[in-house]
């Protein structure tokens, strides 16, 4: 059932619950003189009991300028600077958002809740038409909000056991279970039975969907010790990670890491234990990218275009925008390119 949208509180609805003129009302919000500084506190006491906000957006996507698309990532903020990753997609994104002359407002913040706030701000001040969003994650608050809100949506990623719901939210993914598996194949086949996963935030969907991918593989196969180690991505935490891992007692005979930073950190640590790579020690990372090809050994890595993932995505929203309905679709597998950090098992 299509929920109504609700409606952003207006200059005329304070007015009318204050009393007053709408002409009042203006000069009040905009500190104009013609209203008294009694009559001005109260109508904006009103204003904030109500949650107006002023519009700031930019003008219609009928024609007359552009608009702006928006874009929150709840990430920590020192695991950006060095993560390909969202530099290739929002490339992507804005290569098509540049035709359509639309604007892309881009925030981080500290966690999910933060976001939503951010959604509820933006949509109070008219500041986006819509909204590209990461990240998703199993009882995902943010579809139910954007519905509520009738704000279109583009969920970005594997959304696993929970769907993007909302008759302006598609979802468009790659299927991390298969990208998983055939990693699982190359390093089976390759003899290792010692396989470890180092992987991102727990929370997040396609982390989970990684994760019960290689738990299913390493099942069909017999490989009780093959298992995953959850991180937050960040160069420091996959150095940690390897470090207690390569510490076991056996170590692991090879290590997938779900970003190319993780993995070039892993790399250096195996490095400094005197753990060479690949005759000890085969390394995947999950994302390709120049610090994977930099490298010595070059790091076997998942490649996609991941600029036209992002362009997708973009796509996907411009159709919603334009009265378009909503989809999900599933975009490239990922392939893997072998390299020098990979083969046989010692």
């Amino acid at each position: 059932m299509r929920r109504t949208p609700a409606r952003r509180p207006t200059m005329k609805d304070i007015a009318r619950r204050a009393g007053v003129s709408e002409s009042a009302v203006s000069f009040a919000l905009n500190d104009r003189p013609g209203v008294s500084e009694t009559t001005r506190d109260r109508i904006r006491r009103v204003a904030e009991q109500l949650g107006w906000q002023p519009s700031t957006a930019a003008r219609a996507l009928s024609g007359e300028g552009s608009a702006t698309i928006g874009l929150v990532l709840a990430r920590p903020a020192r695991t950006l600077g060095v993560e390909s990753f969202f530099l290739q997609l929002v490339s992507g994104v804005q290569e098509v958002l540049s035709h359509r002359r639309l604007g892309l407002l881009f925030q981080v913040v500290e966690d999910i809740d933060a976001e939503c706030e951010v959604y509820r701000r933006w949509w109070a001040e008219h500041r986006v038409d819509g909204l590209l969003v990461v990240d998703p994650r199993d009882d995902d608050p943010r579809p139910a909000l954007l519905d509520e809100l009738g704000l279109p949506a583009v969920v970005v990623g594997s959304t696993g056991a929970a769907r993007a719901q909302g008759h302006a939210i598609s979802n468009i993914w790659a299927d991390d279970a298969g990208a998983m598996a055939s990693i699982v194949d190359h390093l089976y086949g390759h003899g290792h039975r010692r396989i470890v996963h180092i992987a991102g935030l727990p929370e997040l969907a396609h982390t989970q969907a990684r994760m019960a991918s290689l738990r299913a593989e390493a099942d069909r196969r017999g490989l009780p010790e093959a298992r995953s180690v959850t991180t937050d991505y960040s160069d420091t935490g996959g150095a940690e990670a390897t470090r207690r891992v390569l510490a076991g007692d056996p170590p692991p005979t090879a290590l997938v890491y779900d970003n190319d930073v993780m993995a070039v950190a892993g790399l250096a640590v195996a490095s400094e234990r005197g753990v060479a790579v690949p005759d000890r020690l085969s390394i995947v990372a999950w994302d390709d990218s120049v610090l994977c090809r930099a490298t010595h050994p070059a790091l076997t890595a998942l490649t996609r275009d991941t600029a036209t993932f992002g362009r997708h995505a973009a796509e996907q929203l411009i159709a919603l925008l334009d009265g378009g309905t909503a989809v999900r679709i599933q975009d490239d597998l990922p392939t893997l390119e072998p390299r020098g950090s990979s083969g046989p098992a010692a």
